[in-house]
């Protein structure tokens, strides 16, 4: 691993007064004494709001710390607003409601560097509240890994990631504005990068920790986070195979076979609240392909 590295540490914050934890999470990290951190925090309210959060919090850090006031509302303009600022050799996302363990940085950078990866994901561990249902608790649905497809990994998220933001791949590739208030750019944008020849790889140690909020520790939250994901899941379909109609057909039948196959099997683990879950989030997923595919719109998340 490299002695001699400059990272720029990047999160998106809206209106979120974790960004705190946040930030003094990342002064614990096992990093060289070599590397050159700095943290870039983009604000994506209308107004500066977490300007004095941010500049408090950086008195207590050991790095430079960038406060960027990117509006309004768009996710993408945020995390395209990092993009332009950071200057390293690395960039990393996580997101304003996560805390970094102590070996985050260094995993990432250890797997992008042994495997030459473009991009490295590393897994997000949901904490739940005790107030939270036990079949919840017991399907871990909301912690986030990536999804292999034939042994690779073609797509991904921003919550936990690395880029090697100095490859080429880079130069003209940006999130999609037109998915900022929906989500799913993050998966665009990797998905994109994997066309392009860039690898992605997995960082299984590069750990980092978010807390389940009430308002999200519920199964209609989670199936519309499903059928959110879906949707773009469709658009990556359009954008692979086409967006004419034969092809939109074929795979509007493919999602409404897996969709059904899915619900019959909830109906089968009617005794078992995790596993019925597990099947009707999936068959969820199906749906939101379907509602895409025939022009039903994403829905809005941010903002």
């Amino acid at each position: 691993m490299s002695n001699t590295l400059s990272i720029d540490i990047c999160i998106c914050t809206f209106r979120r007064n974790h960004i705190r934890e946040t930030l003094a999470s990342l002064s614990h990290l096992d990093i060289h004494p070599e590397w050159n951190i700095r943290i870039i925090v983009a604000d994506n309210d209308d107004t500066p709001s977490a300007r004095e959060n941010v500049n408090s919090s950086a008195l207590q850090l050991p790095f430079e710390v960038l406060y960027i006031h990117a509006p309004a509302r768009n996710i993408s303009i945020a995390r395209n607003a990092c993009l332009e600022a950071a200057h390293g050799d690395l960039v990393a996302f996580l997101d304003d409601d996560e805390t970094a363990t102590s070996l985050w940085l260094k995993s990432l950078v250890e797997i992008q560097q042994r495997e030459k990866a473009q991009a490295v994901l590393g897994p997000v561990n949901a904490i739940y509240s005790n107030h939270a249902p036990q079949w919840m608790k017991d399907g871990d649905f909301h912690s986030t890994q990536p999804v292999w497809v034939n042994g690779e990994i073609i797509t991904g998220y921003t919550c936990n990631l690395l880029l090697d933001i100095q490859s080429g791949l880079f130069n003209d590739l940006r999130f999609s504005p037109a998915l900022g208030k929906t989500g799913g750019e993050d998966t665009v944008f990797l998905h994109t990068l994997y066309k392009k020849g860039g690898k992605i790889s997995y960082a299984e140690t590069a750990l980092l920790n978010e807390p389940v909020p009430e308002g999200r520790a519920s199964l209609i939250w989670l199936i519309k986070r499903r059928f959110r994901s879906g949707q773009t899941h469709a658009l990556l379909l359009m954008n692979d195979h086409g967006n004419n109609l034969k092809n939109k057909i074929f795979q509007i039948i493919k999602a409404l076979l897996k969709a059904g196959a899915c619900f019959s099997a909830s109906i089968l683990f009617l005794l078992s609240p995790s596993k019925r879950a597990k099947w009707i989030l999936r068959g969820s997923l199906h749906v939101g392909v379907i509602a895409r595919l025939i022009g039903k719109k994403e829905l809005v998340q941010y903002g």
